[in-house]
């Protein structure tokens, strides 16, 4: 059996996507809100640069814990 995922779901690539009969599709502005908790993490990858930033050594920084035995 292969692992490419373009033969193995070969037979359903071509299929319309499944529409219930029973429900009505649900409003785009209410299927946002369901993931608009995940919103709240927006800043983090800005928080953990700018925490980085803070760690980021000079070059006499470096220089002072330059431990190569030249």
């Amino acid at each position: 059996m292969t692992d490419d995922p373009r033969q193995v779901y070969a037979d359903i690539f071509q299929l319309p996507p499944h529409r219930s009969p029973f429900r009505v599709p649900m409003p785009l502005a209410e299927r946002a809100a369901q993931f608009s908790s995940f919103a709240a993490l927006s800043g983090h990858s800005r928080a953990i640069h700018d925490q980085a930033e803070e760690h980021i050594l000079t070059a006499e920084e470096r220089d002072q814990f330059d431990l190569s035995d030249d």
